[in-house]
């Protein structure tokens, strides 16, 4: 019998929501249908202003929550639509939310992801499981990241110890062992396209920098690259998350100081700092025989090749063994709910740090 679940993963890119169908039926997870969905100017506005906590409201951010719930649901139900599927088809929907704060290293550690699952619920007619860090953060982890586990489920080989890379607005890996008893690491390197695009939407009035050519024509500031990459959290030990909680424009607004440059040298610089914390993390490791990158980074053309100029193991896209790099974490969010409605641990003791393996999110019922 075919087992379908629905993945909604929307990212620290903060740019609209990934919807993925997938099916477990098989060995191999398979991509039903994909949808992204950006996000409609007014709610990214106020999106964007819940994240930088520029004097938002409790008001606001519930309304704020309800109004997401409501976008999730509709977008759900356009995937549906466009391939026929019926809610009776879907065993649940597994709904990562937008990420508010990041905080696991505060007194008291805590995540917080909005996105109302009641209503998401109440417009599909299907369970809905959501709130998935938090159980991890109670358990004494980091509450990120999550996906190695599906890493593991999907790329794990009996031949290579691989890297997995997502490069999303922060950049991760998961370090698969091809011995089965090794743990799977994991943590956050730094920023992935985050600067970036917020550098791109201050100075260059767009969303990103596509395949990377502004940051092409720029030059890298030496001086510049070597004090951001003297933040202590790149010297940090993992098991570490990050956000843009904490790399940031004011972040980047510190570093610069009073001095002027060039828009595109800083740009440059911003791709180069993600390609080094990406690196230097890799070569910490031992032993590796692939890096596979997923994640929106993969189109960024520059910031790919410098990659490949800076590990010395082959670098790849995850689309040569199966999956598009642009469905990775909607699809592990599928794969998490599944992991729920079995009753069986989604995160990973030996990549978050938490106490022990445990059963993640809230189940929302039909």
């Amino acid at each position: 019998m075919r087992k379908l679940y629905i993945g909604l993963m929307s990212g620290t890119s903060l740019d609209g929501v990934d919807i993925a169908i997938v099916e477990f039926s098989s060995k191999n997870p398979v991509l039903v249908s994909s949808l992204y969905k950006p996000y409609p100017i007014e709610l990214l506005t106020d999106l964007k202003k819940a994240c930088q906590q520029t004097s938002f409201s409790f008001e606001a951010l519930g309304t704020l929550d309800a109004r997401l719930g409501d976008f999730y649901g509709q977008c759900i139900q356009e995937s549906m639509h466009s391939q026929h599927i019926k809610p009776k088809d879907i065993a649940a929907i597994g709904s990562h939310g937008q990420t508010i704060h990041h905080s696991p290293d505060s007194a008291p550690p805590f995540t917080l992801q909005i996105g109302d699952a009641h209503r998401i619920a109440d417009k599909t007619g299907i369970p809905v499981i959501a709130d998935f860090r938090r159980r991890d953060i109670a358990a004494g982890g980091q509450g990120a990241p999550l996906v190695p586990a599906f890493h593991q489920f999907v790329f794990q080989s009996s031949s290579d110890n691989i890297v997995i890379l997502n490069i999303g607005g922060i950049s991760n890996i998961s370090v698969l062992h091809k011995a089965p008893t090794e743990a799977v690491i994991g943590f956050d390197c730094g920023p992935g396209n985050t600067l970036m695009d917020q550098w791109c939407q201050q100075h260059f009035d767009k969303p990103y920098d596509s395949y990377g050519q502004l940051a092409k024509e720029g030059t890298v500031d030496a001086q510049l690259l070597n004090s951001m990459l003297d933040d202590p959290y790149f010297k940090q030990k993992h098991p570490k998350s990050t956000g843009p909680e904490r790399f940031n424009l004011k972040w980047l607004e510190a570093q610069l100081g009073r001095d002027q440059r060039c828009k595109k040298d800083v740009l440059s610089t911003l791709c180069e700092l993600t390609a080094q914390c990406i690196s230097q993390s890799i070569r910490q490791l031992s032993s590796i025989g692939k890096v596979l990158v997923c994640g929106g980074g993969t189109h960024n053309k520059y910031l790919m090749g410098r990659l490949n100029n800076l590990i010395d193991q082959p670098v790849e896209t995850t689309e040569q063994y199966g999956i598009h790099p642009d469905w990775v974490e909607a699809m592990a969010f599928a794969w998490l709910a599944k992991q729920t409605m079995e009753g069986k641990p989604g995160n990973m003791p030996s990549v978050t740090g938490a106490k022990k393996a445990v059963i993640l999110g809230s189940i929302y019922p039909a």
